[in-house]
Parts: structure tokens; sequence; C-alpha cells
């Protein structure tokens, strides 16, 4: 017997049908909504999140205002989006299991088409996996989705577009580091902003989403260096006593991953803490994930747990070229050992990390801005 163009006689085909059919389901229930969420978007624009500069920022950021990109979320047609990539011409990143391309929209905006490719291990249940926890999230530090494709074997994502690459091309490619060193400020700003976007995911969003891939490829600048984390394929919905204690194949990147997933299997926001630990070193010292076979971590563990303030400014980038606040690399790194610790229970939470950063930016400590 076949069904949708596949034998049901081979068992394989099954998850294939299904996911097939969750498809066509999503298709026609975000039909059934589109008129009525296109008629809350003026509500919806009055709740959106505000600019870390705006007052309100801090209160507005929590807000789960799903229905603005809802409304605009739809289902293409394969060739729509082979004429909007000019047939997948201008790459712009290259993920694990995918390639990136620029879309021209035809209307002025500009988007990012995630092409998901069978030979480099990506999967239709990964693809509907990352579709599915992008319809039920929004935030202004994550990169939203405005559409997908499932059709003649392609599994693409239309992306919102970020135009400056990414946090690690910024740092550690040749193109970034000819645009000059990030600023003190900036990577302050770039730390606060994927915090928010954790916080946001581990405690706002329903069902809770732990990432499982924090590093700085997956975070990309826009024109005033906020930033915003991408790439959803790894993530793993909701968190309970009962999952928090069953072993799942380790994913992420060494010298981002948690230690005791790495040692137990086992995975929780806390290890999404761990790999923003990793990153706010990066973020300070200038340095890779890995320096040889050593993790960031290990590289710096000796000098990051010293309480001598010269120590501690011998740890930042040099391109800096002392241009930083030493109470703030204090608190930075503070933070960083926190978030590192062995024992994943006496991490912080995201929202404590939240919390730390923003209050050491607050403007009567940005004006002391004293060379270190």
């Amino acid at each position: 017997m076949w069904f949708l163009g596949f034998s049901t006689t081979n068992p394989r085909n099954f998850w294939i049908i299904g996911a097939i059919i969750l498809v066509i389901i999503l298709t026609i229930i975000l039909k059934q909504w589109a008129v009525y969420l296109e008629s809350q978007e003026d509500n919806c624009s009055k709740k959106t999140p505000q600019r870390e500069g705006d007052q309100n920022y801090k209160e507005t950021s929590k807000t789960n205002c799903s229905h603005c990109f809802s409304a605009a979320i739809r289902t293409y047609a394969l060739e729509e989006l082979k004429t909007a990539t000019r047939d997948f011409r201008i790459r712009i990143g290259v993920g694990a299991t995918s390639f990136v391309y620029l879309a021209d929209l035809g209307d002025g905006r500009f988007g990012a088409v995630k092409r998901v490719m069978e030979e480099k291990g990506g999967s239709k249940k990964m693809f509907l996996d990352e579709v599915s926890v992008l319809l039920r999230i929004s935030h202004p530090n994550l990169v939203g989705l405005m559409g997908f494709c499932l059709d003649k074997g392609e599994q693409l994502l239309l992306l919102e577009y970020v135009p400056n690459k990414s946090l690690f091309d910024r740092m550690h490619s040749r193109h970034g580091q000819s645009l000059g060193a990030l600023s003190w400020s900036n990577r302050l700003g770039i730390a606060l902003d994927i915090a928010r976007a954790l916080d946001y995911l581990h405690s706002v969003a329903d069902p809770p989403v732990i990432h499982r891939d924090v590093k700085s490829s997956n975070i990309l600048l826009t024109d005033d260096n906020h930033a915003k984390l991408a790439d959803f394929g790894l993530c793993k919905l909701g968190h309970d006593a009962q999952t928090a204690q069953t072993p799942t194949t380790i994913k992420g990147s060494f010298g981002y991953v948690d230690t005791n997933y790495l040692n137990t299997g086992l995975v929780s926001p806390k290890s999404d803490v761990y790999s923003f630990g990793v990153l706010l070193l990066e973020l300070i010292t200038g340095l890779k994930s890995l320096q040889g076979s050593i993790t960031l971590a290990e590289w710096t563990q000796e000098s990051r747990k010293n309480e001598n303030d010269e120590v501690l400014v011998g740890m930042l980038d040099p391109k800096l070229n002392g241009n930083a606040n030493v109470q703030q690399l204090r608190v930075l790194i503070h933070v960083a050992n926190f978030a590192l610790l062995e024992n994943y229970k006496s991490r912080p939470d995201m929202s404590y990390i939240v919390e730390r950063i923003s209050t050491c930016m607050e403007p009567h400590l940005q004006a002391d801005q004293l060379p270190v």
C-alpha cells in the first residue's frame, strides 16, 4: 500500500509520512489563525520589547509576544525560495548540518534561508523539531522564524536576516579583525543580550527550551552590535525532574559543552549556563574556546580564580589596549567562575546573571571608564 508517495510496507517510511502530515497540519493551523493574528498585530506592537537603551527594556524584554512573529510566518514553495536566493547563490553561513543563503524577499526585506542537508547529518526530525521550537518563541535577542519549506526533498527555514555575521567572525576572522576590536561596552552589551535570550528560553518560554549549542558562531550581530542567539537545531524542549535524570546523546561544540553533561549525558538549563560562562571568557580574553587541545575554561582557570586585580587585568584581550572598567571586569569574571562550577546545581540561573551584568552597566558605573 502507498501513501503520499511512500510504501507503507517499509517501516522506515512511517516517520517520513508522519513528518509530512505534521507540516500539513501546521500549515492549516497557521492559515486559519492568520486573519486573527493580523488583527492582533497592532496590539502586539505596543508590547514589543524595547531596545536596551530604553527605560523599560528590562521589564518588557520578557514579554512573550508570539503573535507578532506568528502573523508573519508562512509556508513557502521550493520555487519561491529558490527565486529569493537566486538558486542558493550567495552563501552567508555554514552550520554543522546546513548552509545558510541570503534571500531577497522582493519588498525591500531580506531573509536568511537555512538549507538543512541530509548528507551533512540533517534529518527531517531535527528540521521539524527546530520549526516547532521557533514557532513557540519570540524575543528581541533571538533570531526569528519567517517561514519554512518542506518540499521536493528540501528542508528550508526562512529566518530573520541579521547583517553583520557572527560574533565568532567579528572576533576571530581576518575580515572581522580588520574592522577593529569590539569595544569593552560592546562586549558587555553582547553578553547582556545573550543572557537575556537564555533567561527567556529557560524561564519564560512554555515549555522551557535548552539551547545546547551556545557559542560565538551562533551569535549574530546587528548593525549596532546588539546580539541575537541563533540555530535551534540541537535544542531540547522541556525540563522536569524525570527528564533531568534521563541521559541524552551529547550535543554541542567541544570547548563550550558542560563538563557535567559530557560526563553523565544529563542535560539541563545549567548546561547553557556553563556554555555562557565560556562565552564570557571569550569576550574578556579575545581567545577561542579551544587553545589547542585545552579548553578556554581550563586555560584561564588559574588566572580567573586569582583575587589580584593585576592578574585579572592581564586576562584582557590585548586588542582592547586596556580600555575597560575594572569593576565590570571583576563582575564578568565572577559570573564566569560561578557559571563554570563543576557542580551544575551550584551554578546560577540566567536571571541572576542578567541582574548582575545589567547592574554593573548602570550609568554611574559606565561613566567611570578608567583605563586599566
